[in-house]
């Protein structure tokens, strides 16, 4: 007897392809960065902050999502979402000043990129998986990675070819085509709505009653709204999530133009930064299947190990002009992005899974968007001042420290040792 793929898989699938073309073209910016200099006056600080706007909607919007997914179920928040990006990506085609940049970019395609991030099918994919949840959403994110190995050198070329408007209207015709009907047709929120269980096994009664005795998570089922903010383990959830983003979105954003300022010509750095993305998606599924059978704690301190590691690579290469440390930081910095995005997801649910993920993941969103804002604004004003990004670097440095001790703080083995007893 040939046995059915379990549903979750499918929402995985869904999940993977929306991914891709989210982070794909979140990161897809530092090509437009480099194309939009080129073209106008525009200092870098000022410029790079377009990205901050767009991660400061991310912000806003992330709670409001991760609630109304919660309540309404995704096809209904997700879809029209989709809508409003496809009208930004399209208006971002008629620009001609950075207030409009940051009306268009900043408004439309940051508000609509939310509708496919990470919070929308992390609050999914909770809802389908549980001893599998760091595959999954590994596997999940692995998206990200490959969205970005393929968009981004694929933005490139267009740009060449057709110029950045052009680049900006391909991006809304393939989301239009590939993405919306993706998630109008296959979305589904729960197992039970088509008459499955979580993992698509029968659930054992005495271990998830074990796992609601603790208190933080009964707090999140049946106390009030807000219970779960008196929690040390949210708030260590909160910092290690969005000190380890700063790091990350200071290379994603202002990595190619320190390479091409550093001998690397436009077209390698590009691939480079796609190469990144390939390796993170190897690297996510990894992570995600390593923490759940190593621990969540463990695995992030080998990920972001690596992340360090390729900062210190650029720092060195500014110093010697050893340009193969560009392929090196590459393959770093692939191997510890990587490890971010399965590794919140996982833990955030690990935490918190129950009636108020949507809210509390969407408010751990918000967290990532407002560190990964400053963190972009903050590289490109040291840089305007000191022109260099030595002082971005460092600051990624301690940043990826400190995430890598509130992780251990809110130390979510004690609750996988509680829910899944030997």
């Amino acid at each position: 007897m040939i046995r059915r793929i379990y549903y979750g898989w499918i929402i995985v699938a869904v999940a993977f392809v929306s991914m891709a073309f989210w982070w794909g073209i979140n990161s897809s910016f530092s090509v437009f960065f480099v194309a939009l200099l080129d073209d106008f006056s525009w200092g870098r600080g000022e410029s790079a902050a377009i990205m901050s706007s767009a991660a400061l909607v991310y912000t806003v919007m992330a709670p409001v999502v991760g609630v109304l997914i919660d309540r309404f179920g995704p096809r209904k928040i997700i879809v029209p979402g989709i809508v409003v990006l496809v009208a930004g990506l399209f208006l971002c085609t008629t620009i001609h000043s950075l207030g409009q940049l940051y009306f268009f970019y900043g408004l439309f395609v940051g508000s609509g990129l939310t509708s496919i991030s990470m919070v929308a099918f992390t609050v999914i994919i909770a809802q389908w998986f549980e001893k599998k949840r760091g595959l999954a959403n590994g596997i999940a994110s692995a998206g990200m990675g490959m969205g970005m190995f393929l968009l981004v050198p694929l933005v490139q070329k267009v740009i060449f070819s057709m110029g950045w408007r052009g680049a900006y209207m391909v991006l809304g015709v393939m989301v239009a085509v590939v993405v919306l009907p993706l998630n109008y047709f296959f979305l589904k929120h729960k197992p039970r709505d088509v008459g499955l269980s979580v993992d698509g096994v029968a659930r054992d009664p005495e271990m998830e009653n074990t796992a609601k005795e603790l208190a933080f998570r009964i707090s999140n089922q049946t106390g009030p709204v807000v219970s779960f903010l008196k929690t040390g383990k949210f708030w260590a959830l909160i910092l290690f999530t969005a000190m380890s983003i700063m790091s990350i979105w200071i290379l994603i954003v202002h990595s190619v133009r320190f390479l091409v300022d550093h001998g690397i010509d436009k077209m390698s750095a590009a691939f480079m930064f796609a190469m990144v993305g390939i390796i993170s998606t190897v690297f996510r599924v990894f992570w995600g299947w390593l923490s759940d059978r190593m621990g969540r704690e463990l695995t992030f301190t080998l990920g972001i190990s690596c992340l360090i590691l390729s900062i210190l690579s650029l720092m060195l290469l500014s110093r010697t002009g050893f340009k193969p440390l560009a392929l090196l930081f590459t393959l770093l910095f692939g191997m510890g992005w990587g490890v971010n995005s399965p590794i919140v997801a996982a833990t955030a649910a690990d935490l918190f899974r129950g009636k108020k993920f949507g809210l509390i993941y969407g408010l751990v969103e918000c967290g990532i968007g407002t560190a990964g804002a400053f963190a972009v604004w903050m590289a490109g004003v040291i840089f305007d001042r000191t022109q260099s990004y030595q002082g971005a670097f460092i600051l990624g440095i301690g940043t990826a420290v400190l995430s890598i001790f509130s992780i251990w703080v809110a130390a979510p083995r004690k609750v996988n040792a509680i829910r899944q007893p030997r």
